[in-house]
C-alpha cells in the first residue's frame, strides 16, 4: 500500500476489504456505482458482507447506481434483485459511463482503478473537499438514473432476445434477414439493436459485441 495525502492507493480487494471493513459495518449511508455485480464483489469475503447486510438492513442507508447491461443477463439481473433486497438497497440505471465508487458516510470515498498483474487497484479518499467532490457527482448520476424496476421492465423484450440479436451481429447477417430469423419487421429489428446498443454503452455494433463478450452474453 502507497499512502499519501489526501489519497490511499490500496492493491488489490484483500486489502480493500481489510481497510473498509469497519466502515461496512458502521456506516449509516452507503452510496455505490458499479458496472455490474462483478464490481465490489469483495469475494474474499462474500458470505461476511452479506450476513453483515442482513444484520444491519434497516440501520443503513444504501443506494446503488448500475449500469443496464447488468440487466441484459437473466441470472445477473436477478442477482441485482438479490442485492436490493439482501441490502434493502435503493437501486437505479444509468446509461451514463461511470467510474466505479463506493462513498461511505460522505466522508470516505473509494474509487476503482486498473487491474494489474491479476489485482485491482483502489483510491481511498479522506479528505473532506475530495469527498464532497465524489459525492456531487453520484448525487448528479442518480437524479438522472431510472427506477430499477421501470428501467427492467422497459429492457425485459430486449433481455428476451439479446442473445439471438448478438448472434446474428456477429455473424454479419443483413438487417432484413435477422428480421426474418426473428419474427419481426425490419424497422422492429433494428430499435432493438439500437436499444441493445444503449444498453451495452456501445457507440456500434461492433462495440456491443465486444461489451457482450466482457459480459459474457456471448
Amino acid at each position: 500500500m502507497q499512502t499519501g495525502a489526501p489519497v490511499t492507493i490500496v492493491r488489490g480487494d484483500e486489502e480493500l476489504l481489510t481497510r473498509t471493513s469497519h466502515l461496512f459495518a458502521t456506516a449509516t449511508e452507503i452510496m455505490c456505482l458499479a458496472n455490474d455485480l462483478g464490481a465490489w464483489a469483495l469475494a474474499h469475503a462474500s458470505d461476511e458482507l452479506d450476513s453483515l447486510a442482513l444484520a444491519r438492513r434497516g440501520h443503513v442507508r444504501v443506494r446503488k447506481v448500475y449500469r443496464p447491461g447488468v440487466l441484459l443477463d437473466p441470472v445477473a439481473a436477478r442477482g441485482v434483485v438479490r442485492v436490493r433486497d439482501l441490502h434493502g438497497a435503493q437501486i437505479r440505471i444509468t446509461t451514463d459511463e461511470v467510474n466505479e465508487t463506493l462513498v461511505f458516510d460522505r466522508r470516505v470515498a473509494v474509487l476503482a482503478g486498473d487491474v494489474s498483474a491479476g489485482r485491482r487497484s483502489y483510491s481511498v479518499l479522506t479528505q473532506p473537499e475530495a469527498v464532497q467532490g465524489v459525492t456531487s457527482l453520484f448525487e448528479a448520476v442518480w437524479r438522472s438514473a431510472t427506477d430499477l424496476d421501470a428501467f427492467d421492465a422497459r429492457i425485459a423484450e430486449i433481455r428476451r432476445i439479446a442473445p439471438q440479436v448478438l448472434d446474428l451481429l456477429g455473424q454479419g447477417v443483413k438487417d432484413e434477414a435477422a428480421a426474418r430469423t426473428l419474427g419481426l419487421g425490419v424497422r422492429t429489428y433494428r430499435r432493438r439493436v439500437a436499444e441493445l446498443m444503449d444498453a451495452l454503452g456501445a457507440a456500434s455494433r461492433f462495440q456491443a459485441g465486444v461489451r457482450a463478450r466482457e459480459l459474457g452474453l456471448v
